[in-house]
């Protein structure tokens, strides 16, 4: 017979899609969660107006809208659906965060890039580059930490990973290489702000991650995913 227990201070509950949403906390975890991913859609505008790289996934977005009539963030909502139905094969189970981030992520994205401007001087691009990389990794621990399901492409990082024994690690770095070659050849944008940001967000939202974490009951006996940690090994 199973019991509950909270889970200890930053640890990442492994809990279905119905487990989540019984695991209380629900007055701070979906705010936490929709703020977080309006965050990341932004954090994504501020990148594309610094104009000096885009994060892995977004020099694919950028190359696909070069070829098609679609702003970016419909393209990055696209492009979700898309990296959904390769879950199928891989029994990943979505939650309601994973359906949130689909939406949110690429419409608070044409918002911030409909309301501001690419300035001209370096000095901002290179701040809004900056800035974009750091609030990207608030964003994700937000979304992350509120423990209300994986987003799309996270998903299949983990998916892929545990079907193939291989770790994370290497699975986001085929993955991530994959996609820029894939944006480069459409004609997507590369810079140093893609490197910056490969560097950069894994740190970042391991620093901030146990900020923002919910903790929630865990089955005694069953394993969470300590915060920082690769699950994959």
């Amino acid at each position: 017979m199973s019991s509950t227990v909270h889970a200890p201070r930053g640890v990442l509950a492994d809990l279905g899609p119905i487990q989540q949403l019984r695991a209380g906390s629900l007055g701070r975890r979906i705010p936490q969660l929709l703020v977080g991913l309006v965050l990341y859609g932004v954090s994504l505008g501020l990148m594309v107006r610094g104009a000096l790289g885009l994060a892995p996934w977004d020099v694919l977005h950028s190359g696909f809208i070069r070829h098609v009539p679609m702003t970016l963030g419909q393209a990055v909502i696209l492009f979700s659906f898309v990296v959904l139905l390769l879950w199928i094969p891989l029994r990943e189970k979505p939650g309601i965060g994973t359906v949130a981030n689909a939406f949110l992520v690429g419409l608070s994205a044409d918002v911030t890039l409909a309301l501001l401007g690419e300035p001209g001087a370096w000095s901002a691009r290179i701040a809004l580059m900056v800035g974009g990389v750091v609030l990207n990794g608030l964003a994700t621990a937000l979304y992350i930490g509120s423990q209300l399901g994986r987003g799309p492409r996270d998903g299949l990082m983990t998916g892929l990973a545990r079907r193939t024994g291989l770790s994370l690690r290497l699975v986001r770095t085929v993955l991530e290489v994959s996609v820029v070659v894939i944006g480069l050849l459409l004609g997507g944008v590369l810079g140093v702000g893609t490197v910056l940001y490969a560097l950069a967000i894994g740190p970042l939202a391991q620093v901030m991650l146990p900020w923002v974490v919910v903790q929630l009951p865990v089955r005694a006996g069953s394993a969470g995913n300590p915060v920082g940690r690769d699950p994959a090994g």
